[in-house]
């Protein structure tokens, strides 16, 4: 469905969306207002970015993911190696903020692409019939 005054252009894919902010109906590139903050409207077609509800499902996994694999990397440098715990700040700290803030950007942008083509609203209970 095209807005008012925009050409019938296909929607960008969930992935192009993701890598790249793009608006999921017109692929400005205004899915974002901050690093992981999506914008509450597209400035290029006016779609209310901020209608749409991701959650806090991303962060939730990609914090126990990314997690994991750090856990797996310290204890692993730890045993092969075993540096100093000043070593282990300066190297898993930062990975592990980049690695989730960049995950998270990425799974919101798929999340609120595939949301915009499935059209997935809130759930509603139809009334019983009479």
């Amino acid at each position: 469905m095209a807005a008012e005054g925009f050409p019938a252009t296909p929607p960008p894919e969930p992935l192009q969306v993701a890598l790249h902010g793009l608006c999921p109906r017109c692929g400005a590139r205004t899915l974002f207002a901050g690093m992981t903050r999506f914008a509450d409207r597209c400035p290029a077609c006016g779609l209310d970015i901020g209608a749409f509800n991701v959650g806090d499902g991303p962060a939730a996994f990609l914090t126990l993911i990314i997690g994991a694999i750090v856990m797996i990397g310290a204890v692993t440098l730890t045993l092969t190696v075993g540096p100093p715990i000043w070593v282990h700040l300066l190297i898993w700290t930062p990975l592990t903020a980049i690695g989730i803030i960049g995950a998270l950007r990425l799974s919101k942008g798929a999340l609120v692409s595939l949301e915009y083509r499935n059209k997935a609203r809130e759930g509603r209970i139809a009334p019983p019939d009479a």
